[in-house]
């Protein structure tokens, strides 16, 4: 008997191997192509569909009354320059409804908040940055609310550019950009590439269609738009713009708009990139029409938002393929992912001053998004606020 199984061994093991082979070639070419997708097709696209079919806005001079809507706890260190710059805007005073919501603040944020008389202090109890913007909608009564955050100072320009787009009818909701100072240089070199793509990419997609969320720290919406926020929502910042798209108004982003900011150190960003993309999870779950492709904003969040909770997945299907490849494919295909994960390592054993330093930098920075895209799946374990860290 034994010796007439082995016939059979050797026609099944053959042609089991390549089956396998088939399938982790199949694996490995649909990761492939959905990482480059993300990374390079969909940028490549955009471009040239701004080209093709742009959707230019109307902008015009237009001053509408405002709403200005600070949330704050414990911003003693900030509150008072935050302040400064929001009454040096380039915009009608006379129109700006400021209201500051301290959310349970127990240091000075209160005290050196009452010392600017033309500002409304609403004291609440410490309920999340949620129910304190809640707080504000409830008493803004302007016709445009202005959402920023009490960290990151304003350009004098930035409302009146805010409010120009909205002169075009179509436009609900307009957010700003982040412009990073210089801070700590090694972070700055660390997030600067990645920060600035990300705005690059957001810039694109607003240059025909709507973007899938705003700048938190520098926004404006429509004050018939504004919705109240649920409690546990993560991304109010992506909530208000989605609702108001949803509603028939247009999300744009406008580059003139500027609100400068430090740049966060690494760990530090990849805390807030948990909390962000695991929002998008509870985005998702109230908007499941945006992977509706009757909706055009379906595209740009599915490629945009959904593709970088999928990328470390697609990476990790690449690695897991490799070993099933025919040779020499598969020793060329792991010697390379060897060479690109060992990058990221060697940042950290590197001097500053090393010449590669900004690749490895970069790479280590790609692979901690990536790695924060596996956290954010948390969510769907744990309760949403314990994914909150207050950013320092």
């Amino acid at each position: 008997m034994e010796t007439l199984d082995k016939p059979k061994y050797k026609v099944i093991l053959p042609l089991w191997t390549a089956i396998v082979e088939k399938m982790a070639v199949s694996l490995f070419v649909f990761s492939i192509v959905f990482v480059l997708y993300a990374l390079f097709g969909y940028p490549l696209l955009l471009l040239v569909w701004g080209r093709l079919a742009p959707s230019p806005i109307q902008r015009a001079p237009f001053t509408p009354t405002v709403s200005v809507l600070i949330a704050v706890r414990n911003g003693e260190r900030y509150i008072a320059d935050k302040l400064k710059s929001v009454f040096a805007l380039n915009y009608p005073q006379d129109k700006l409804q400021v209201i500051v919501i301290s959310d349970g603040s127990v240091d000075r944020t209160e005290e050196i908040v009452r010392q600017f008389p033309q500002v409304e202090l609403l004291a609440v109890l410490a309920g999340g940055k949620c129910a304190a913007l809640n707080a504000g909608i409830k008493k803004a009564v302007h016709e445009v609310i202005f959402f920023t955050d009490v960290r990151q100072l304003l350009d004098a320009a930035c409302l009146a550019n805010l409010c120009a787009c909205l002169a075009d009818p179509s436009v609900g909701v307009v957010s700003g950009e982040l412009v990073l100072l210089s801070g700590d240089r090694h972070e700055h070199a660390n997030l600067g590439f990645y920060l600035r793509f990300e705005e690059w990419l957001r810039k694109q997609i607003s240059a025909v269609g709507s973007v899938a969320g705003a700048t938190g720290a520098v926004y404006v919406i429509r004050r018939h738009l504004a919705v109240l926020l649920p409690h546990d929502i993560l991304l109010d910042d992506v909530y208000q713009p989605v609702s108001a798209y949803f509603q028939g108004a247009r999300v744009i982003l406008d580059g003139k708009s500027i609100a400068y900011d430090y740049p966060n150190r690494l760990d530090t960003e990849f805390k807030r990139k948990v909390r962000t993309l695991a929002g998008i999870f509870q985005i998702l779950y109230r908007f499941p029409a945006l992977l509706n492709p009757r909706h055009g904003i379906c595209i740009h969040f599915v490629s945009h938002k959904l593709s970088r909770l999928m990328l470390p997945y697609a990476f990790a299907a690449i690695l897991a393929a490799s070993f099933f490849l025919p040779q020499p494919w598969a020793m060329l295909a792991l010697a390379g992912q060897s060479l690109f994960y060992g990058t990221a390592v060697l940042d950290f054993l590197l001097p500053e001053a090393f010449p590669g330093k900004r690749l490895t930098s970069l790479t280590r920075t790609f692979l901690t998004m990536l790695t924060a895209a596996v956290f954010a799946t948390a969510i769907v374990f744990r309760p949403s606020q314990t994914l909150w860290k207050e950013t320092r």
